[in-house]
């Protein structure tokens, strides 16, 4: 029996989400990366280990502390945009969560995983 994979955005990612659906009439960067979340969030429903995994020593300790992330994905989207998720199983149904942790342009990201400007 296939299990399904159900999304769900953290408060911080559905505000992100939100905020480029809101300017995505005006804006052509918003609409192409609104456009690359929805296309990237039915990729991963479909298979949800699309994203490359991020090795667990280089979590950041927020996602650790704040979601209890155990494991994380990464997937580019246009304009050096990350969308960052972990799966979850959820123990009470047979599904699996690709819970999003994050939406963030290059330089967030840059910052949440300690890299420098070189």
């Amino acid at each position: 029996m296939r299990k399904s994979v159900k999304i769900k955005f953290s408060d911080e990612a559905k505000q992100i989400y939100n905020k480029l659906r809101e300017k995505a009439s005006s804006s052509k960067i918003d609409r192409m990366l609104l456009s690359a979340i929805d296309r990237k969030v039915e990729i991963i429903r479909s298979y949800c280990f699309y994203g490359d995994t991020i090795p667990h020593r280089l979590i950041p300790k927020i996602y650790k502390k704040r979601y209890c992330v155990t494991n994380l994905l990464r997937v580019e989207l246009p304009c050096f945009w990350r969308l960052l998720y972990t799966i979850r199983k959820d123990e009470v149904e047979i599904e699996i969560i690709a819970f999003i942790i994050e939406i963030l342009d290059h330089n967030k990201y840059n910052k949440r995983f300690g890299y420098k400007k070189h």
